[in-house]
């Protein structure tokens, strides 16, 4: 069916010249015009949407069409979308950045949900050449609907008129300028942002929002993102499936790193979720199965060390069979231990025969493709998974002990494979963040398995 929605993208040259601060922003001031604003993110990251929600009052979600196909992913966004004002898409990395041969680029986003782009230009250090940046981007794919640009990290009036004045040489419409401000900056750290749950990030978002609304043209933005053409998808489906069985997902300042429309996936096939606290909670719900994703563990290791009750109750429910995935984060806090930034080592659930160490350097981040070398817990030998990494650690296998190498994966950007993660009994662990919408068959397994075990 073709459907109305109002929707604009907001994209940059490169990572790093205040995008999300600029669309956190962006949504809290229309919200606070008493729009009802939906938000996306590009690319597989997390904690950009946690920002959002804060910002927005909505959940906010991924569109990644590595993650999930395309056709799926229209689907996704019409069914978010569907009490919705407007939808406001943040990019990711630049605009014609993504995995190899530009997949799940935002470029790529922009086309196939046919939504007009403004190109963020961080002008710090810049003045006329901006213009010549901008230019190169909207004839580099004249197919993408570079409409116009947004100016960040101006100066001084004098800097914005200048920059102003170049735009016009090249026939690009500014659609608003912010000055720089170090007091409205979002804190990062080795991942990127710091996650909302770790500070008070409301009082800078509402900041920002003030600014943006002074700073940014938001009729002509909105008007922008109305003349979007109709979309042709499917009617979005809302479903009330009745559960059938209780999946324990960890939830804390440590474990966040979760795709909305991944756990609704196992909700549809039938699963409660359950959130609980491996730092604060002494034992887990009453469950049928855990799931244990991304986040911070390091950050949070000696507290996780120091609750036993709750290592010792994971530990119990693995040996008894429960069926346990865990991601990333969460792989490492089921290894024997982790060694923090400090050096120091502390011990962790001790399902998996290794160690986590982290280091200086960031290991791995990029797509890639997990086949299943054995049966586990998300499907056959055989299954392929796509899915993406990206840590700071590496992987210390316990002298002498023989791991079972349930995995196998494949970097998109050059196709190098390693065998990876573990596997004990009915628990499967590795770096791999993966998303249920995009792997129907697995969250099928996962919840029919939780449901056995159950039973």
């Amino acid at each position: 069916m073709q459907w109305n929605i109002p929707r604009i993208v907001i994209a940059a040259t490169q990572s790093g010249g205040g995008k999300t601060t600029l669309v956190t922003g962006l949504l809290s001031a229309l919200r606070a015009r008493g729009l009802r604003v939906q938000s996306f993110k590009v690319g597989p990251d997390y904690i950009d949407l946690g920002y959002h929600q804060l910002a927005s009052g909505r959940t906010g979600h991924n569109l990644d069409t590595w993650l999930v196909p395309e056709e799926r992913l229209t689907e996704i966004f019409a069914r978010e979308c569907a009490d919705a004002d407007i939808a406001v898409i943040e990019g990711v990395m630049g605009l014609y950045d993504g995995g190899r041969r530009g997949v799940s680029s935002t470029a790529a986003i922009a086309k196939a949900l046919d939504a007009p782009v403004l190109l963020v230009i961080d002008a710090k250090s810049v003045g006329a050449s901006a213009a010549a940046t901008a230019l190169g981007f909207r004839v580099y794919d004249r197919t993408v609907n570079l409409a116009g640009v947004l100016l960040n990290r101006l100066g001084s009036e004098t800097h914005e008129e200048m920059v102003r004045m170049a735009m016009e040489g090249v026939d690009l419409r500014v659609y608003g300028a912010l000055r720089r401000d170090a007091a409205l900056a979002l804190p990062e750290r080795h991942l990127g942002l710091t996650p909302v749950e770790e500070h008070a990030a409301a009082e800078t978002i509402a900041a920002v929002g003030q600014r943006v609304e002074a700073g940014l043209d938001l009729d002509a933005i909105l008007e922008l993102a109305r003349s979007a053409s109709p979309l042709s998808v499917a009617p979005p489906v809302r479903t009330d499936t009745v559960s059938s069985v209780r999946i324990g997902v960890a939830r804390d300042e440590a474990f966040s790193f979760y795709y909305a429309a991944s756990l609704a996936e196992l909700e549809a096939h039938g699963a409660e979720i359950v959130t609980f606290s491996p730092l604060h909670d002494e034992a887990l719900p009453d469950v049928d199965g855990i799931i244990i994703g991304g986040g911070f563990p390091e950050m949070f290791a000696r507290r996780l060390a120091e609750n036993t009750a709750m290592r010792a109750s994971i530990r119990r429910a693995a040996e008894a069979g429960m069926p346990i995935y865990a991601e990333c984060g969460g792989y490492m806090y089921l290894m024997r231990s982790l060694i923090d930034f400090d050096g120091a080592e502390h011990e962790m659930v001790s399902i998996f025969p290794a160690r986590a160490r982290m280091t200086e350097k960031l290991q791995m981040v990029g797509y890639v493709e997990a086949e299943q070398t054995s049966d586990t817990v998300l499907g056959a030998a055989g299954l392929v998974l796509h899915g993406h990494e990206f840590h700071f650690s590496v992987e210390e296998p316990d002298e002498g002990a023989k791991a079972v190498r349930p995995l196998r994966f494949t970097k998109l950007r050059n196709n190098a494979q390693y065998a990876a993660g573990h596997a004990y009994k009915n628990a499967l662990g590795s770096y791999l963040h993966l998303h249920f919408a995009g792997c129907t068959k697995a969250a099928a397994h996962f919840t029919e398995a939780c449901r056995r075990w159950g039973r």
